[in-house]
């Protein structure tokens, strides 16, 4: 498994995937239709978003209708004989804090007949350089309570239960894991 920039040669796989129903921003219920929509509109601008390095894209428009300033980061697609699952990398410059509505560093999703084989782990694990080589000390990820897989992902690129925090309510508002991964 290797992680690939999104681009147009590799588009017509994601948006398969979408039309079939993975839901790459695990919980946003708007996003297959936006990813779609954006994708019929101008597949060449959807692919260069996916790559936001300067946080100068538009607002995030979440479920409720409320929007927030989108902040510096980056998708990779989980490429294995074709697409697997998505990866994204968000951070700010110069400070590990993240805004409230921002759900932690990395957020990973695998398209359902493709979990239980390790890509979220190697994912991950590929991340992990990237992260540090943008002088990050570490990185932050959260996990709904009840969602083990993610947790072992976690666990296996050496992640530590920091504690338990309420989701902000355009997430959901449910109590969740923070955990963290030291980059040393």
């Amino acid at each position: 498994m290797k992680l690939v920039i999104p681009s147009l040669d590799n588009l017509p796989a994601y948006k398969a995937a979408l039309e079939n129903g993975w839901n790459g921003d695990n919980g946003r219920d708007r996003f297959i239709l936006t990813e779609l929509a954006e994708i019929e509109a101008n597949p060449e601008e959807f692919v260069a978003k996916k790559t936001d390095q300067e946080g100068k894209g538009a607002p995030i428009v979440f479920d409720d209708g409320t929007s927030a300033p989108r902040i510096p980061g980056y998708y990779r697609w989980m490429w294995d004989d074709g697409l697997v699952g998505s990866i994204n990398f968000r951070w700010q410059p110069g400070t590990t804090d993240l805004p409230p509505y921002c759900l932690g560093h990395v957020g990973y999703s695998v398209i359902a007949s493709h979990r239980g084989k390790g890509y979220a782990t190697e994912a991950l694990r590929q991340i992990l350089p990237e992260a540090k080589d943008l002088g990050m000390p570490f990185i932050d990820l959260t996990t709904d309570i009840d969602n083990v897989a993610s947790q072992k992902v976690i666990k296996s690129n050496g992640g530590v239960l920091v504690g338990e925090f309420e989701k902000p309510k355009i997430h959901g508002g449910a109590p969740s894991f923070l955990w963290r991964i030291y980059l040393s």
